[in-house]
């Protein structure tokens, strides 16, 4: 019996993957046997991470917030990985925490464009190939900021909330041609998003005592879950939002110190 957790002979896309998530997911992905192509605006970083990776990996710069850069990007991802993509985490993405008074349009658009527009975009310009082999599996990674509600995060919590929303769309157009879509939420993650949050004194234990398992997470916690929804073993698994956040979003701490 096949491991339904192996992704061998499977083809990757992910975005944003210079670091954090992003550059996690296609380390992840090519331990479990798939070749990937890493796209962010960096090619220094995604060489980097490249350089690390066992199947033949390819780096892609591109823009995803332009208009055209999605579906070149689709385009050169396919010529480069043999003409089809089997799996796309669409991992890039852009935050902002800002009081939501005084939000000008500049802001809101930015955030839409690289969170929303390009996701849709690049997504359905590699459906149409998932189509015709039968089989596909997209991940959108979202954010907890989408499920709950989170403190002068509107416009970001708008975006994720927008992909949330594409995902159970695409999963139901698509599903009856074997196309799996879903999203991956995560919570405090210790990414560079973070990393000024962190430095100031009491925001790590604040955070885990938010936290059903008194942690934040790691890159690799989220990249594993994307594992999954890539591979067979999730096979029977679409139009998802699964939160990756020790319990955040479904869990209140009632008591003013962890226990």
């Amino acid at each position: 019996m096949n491991d339904p957790f192996s992704l061998e002979g499977r083809t990757a896309l992910v975005t944003g993957a210079s670091r954090g998530i992003g550059a996690a997911c296609a380390r992840a992905l090519d331990r479990a046997g798939a070749r990937v192509a890493l796209s962010a605006r960096s090619l220094d970083e995604l060489r980097e991470v490249a350089a690390g990776l066992l199947h033949q990996p390819v780096v892609i710069g591109a823009d995803l917030a332009t208009e055209d850069g999605p579906s070149r990007l689709a385009a050169e991802a396919a010529a480069a990985l043999g003409g089809h993509v089997d799996i796309v985490v669409n991992n890039a993405g852009v935050g902002v925490r800002q009081p939501s008074v005084g939000l000008d349009s500049a802001t809101i658009d930015r955030l839409h464009a690289l969170n929303v527009r390009a996701v849709l975009l690049l997504t359905t310009a590699l459906l149409p190939t998932m189509v015709a082999r039968g089989h596909g599996s997209v991940v959108n990674i979202s954010s907890v900021s989408g499920v709950v509600g989170t403190p002068q995060r509107s416009a970001y919590a708008a975006s994720k909330g927008a992909v949330d929303a594409l995902t159970r769309s695409l999963a139901m157009e698509f599903g009856p041609a074997g196309i799996r879509v879903n999203s991956v939420a995560p919570g405090v993650i210790a990414t560079a998003m973070w990393t000024n949050s962190f430095a100031r004194p009491g925001v790590v234990e604040h955070v885990a005592a938010h936290s059903a398992l008194r942690r934040h997470g790691t890159p690799e916690d989220v990249a594993d879950v994307v594992v999954f929804l890539a591979s067979d073993a999730a096979r029977f698994v679409t139009a998802q939002t699964l939160s990756v956040d020790g319990g955040m979003a479904h869990t209140l701490n009632l008591f003013a110190a962890p226990v």
